[in-house]
C-alpha cells in the first residue's frame, strides 16, 4: 500500500478515541469481535464513527466522490424514474442516507420542472453534521422536505438509496477444504489484528455453506443489507425501492478471481484495503451482492422490477435528452456536462460497475429505467 496522507493532530486524536472505544468492546467480548461489529463501530459509533461525526466526507475536499457530486444529470435522470413511480402509485419519496443532499436537490429541482413534486420528501440521516449541510442546501424546498431519525412505520411511494448498501456492516467468512471460519478482530500488541473462529451453525453458516466458493476464499456476506431490505419490505405499503450501488450478481461476486473479497477503504481520495487504518477517519465499504438483495426482497413479498447497469438505467431515464438541453455550440456549458456524463456512463468509470435494482409492491407497469439492458437473468 502506498503511503497515505497523514492526518492532522486533531484528527489523529479523534481516531485514537475511536480505537479506544473498539478496544473496550473487544475486551468486554472476551478478546474477539466479528468484523461486522468492528465495521459498525468504526462507521457508526455515536460521536466517533466515520458517518456519525463531523468528518467532511463527500466531494473534492472529502474522501470520495459519489455520482450526485459528479453531475446534476444523475439526479435529473433519476427524477424521470421517480416521476413515473409517483404517477403509478402516488405517495412520497424517502431517501436513505442522503449524504451531501445533492441528489435530493437535483431530483427535486427536476421534479419541480416536470410539475410532479411530491407532497413530502423524507430524508433519513444519522449524521447531525450531514443533516445540517442538507438543510442548508435544501432550504428552498422547505417545508416539503422533512428529516427523519428512524424509518417510518409505513410508507407509500419511492424509497431511494444511493451508495447505502455498500456501507452496511458485513461479516467476513473464510472457506477452507472442509470447514468455515468467521474472520474477526482482536487486539495484539496495541494493534488491531485478524483472528478467525470456527463457524458451525446459524444464519451466517447456512448462507456460507450454500455458496459455491473455492477453498482459500475470504469474502463478505452482508446480513445487515439483507435485513435492511426485509425491514423496508415491512414498511412499504405500495411503491418501489430503488437501490444504486457498486456490486455484482452472486456468480460474479464469489468468482475465483475475487478470492480475497471486495472490502475497500477510502481516505482522502485514496483507495486501499486496510480497514484498521485510522478508524473513524476513513470509509470502509464492501461491494453489494445484488442476488442477495433481490432474494431478500422477493422472499418477503416484493417483486423484482429490474436490475441493470448504471449506464443503461441513466440512458433509459433520459440522460442524453437532459444533456441536449445544453447546446454543443455553447462549449463552456456543454463540454463540462458531456465530460460528467462520460464519467457516469463509461464502462471504465461508473457505468458498468455501478448497478441499479428495483423492487416493488403494487407496481404493475414496467419501469422506465429498465426498458433496455435489463440484467435480471444475471442475479
Amino acid at each position: 500500500m502506498s503511503p497515505l496522507p497523514a492526518p492532522d493532530p486533531a484528527a489523529l486524536e479523534y481516531s485514537k478515541k475511536t480505537v479506544a472505544l473498539i478496544d473496550r468492546e473487544i475486551k468486554s467480548a472476551g478478546g474477539w469481535i466479528p468484523f461486522s461489529r468492528y465495521m459498525e463501530l468504526a462507521l457508526y459509533a455515536p460521536g466517533l464513527g466515520y458517518y456519525s461525526a463531523g468528518m467532511h466526507k463527500f466531494g473534492a475536499a472529502g474522501d470520495f466522490v459519489t455520482a450526485p457530486e459528479i453531475s446534476a444529470l444523475f439526479g435529473q435522470a433519476l427524477a424521470r424514474q421517480a416521476a413515473q413511480v409517483l404517477e403509478l402509485v402516488a405517495g412520497n419519496i424517502l431517501e436513505i442516507g442522503p449524504g451531501s443532499g445533492r441528489l435530493a436537490f437535483d431530483l427535486l429541482s427536476e421534479l419541480e420542472q416536470l410539475g410532479q413534486l411530491p407532497e413530502h420528501y423524507f430524508l433519513l440521516e444519522v449524521s447531525a453534521d450531514l443533516r445540517q449541510r442538507q438543510q442548508h442546501l435544501l432550504a428552498r424546498f422547505a417545508p416539503r422536505v422533512e428529516w427523519l431519525d428512524r424509518l417510518p412505520a409505513s410508507f407509500s411511494g419511492l424509497i431511494i438509496g444511493n451508495e447505502v448498501l455498500d456501507a452496511m456492516p458485513v461479516h467476513l467468512v473464510a472457506w477452507s477444504e472442509d470447514r468455515l471460519f468467521e474472520r474477526g478482530v482482536s487486539m495484539k500488541d496495541g494493534q488491531f489484528s485478524w483472528s478467525e473462529r470456527k463457524l458451525a451453525s446459524g444464519e451466517l453458516f447456512d448462507i456460507a455453506a450454500s455458496l459455491d466458493v473455492p477453498p482459500g476464499t475470504i469474502s463478505e456476506i452482508g446480513l445487515a443489507a439483507r435485513g435492511f431490505i426485509a425491514t423496508l419490505v415491512g414498511l412499504l405499503e405500495k411503491g418501489a425501492i430503488l437501490m444504486l450501488d457498486y456490486g455484482f450478481g452472486q456468480n460474479e461476486y464469489y468468482h475465483p478471481q475475487r478470492s480475497s473479497g471486495t472490502l475497500m477503504c477510502h481516505y482522502r481520495h485514496y483507495a486501499h484495503d486496510d480497514p484498521f487504518y485510522l478508524p473513524g477517519l476513513q470509509d470502509v465499504t464492501s461491494h453489494v451482492d445484488f442476488t442477495a438483495i433481490a432474494e431478500a426482497g422477493v422472499k418477503h413479498g416484493l417483486n423484482l422490477l429490474g436490475y441493470t447497469s448504471q449506464a443503461h438505467f441513466l440512458i433509459n431515464s433520459g440522460i442524453t435528452d437532459l444533456l441536449a438541453r445544453a447546446s454543443p455550440e455553447q462549449a463552456s456549458a456543454y463540454l463540462p456536462l458531456a465530460a460528467q456524463a462520460q464519467k457516469l456512463l463509461n464502462p471504465a468509470e461508473m457505468g458498468e460497475l455501478f448497478k441499479v435494482i428495483a423492487l416493488g409492491k403494487g407496481v404493475d407497469n414496467p419501469l422506465l429505467g429498465f426498458a433496455r439492458g435489463d440484467k435480471s437473468r444475471m442475479l
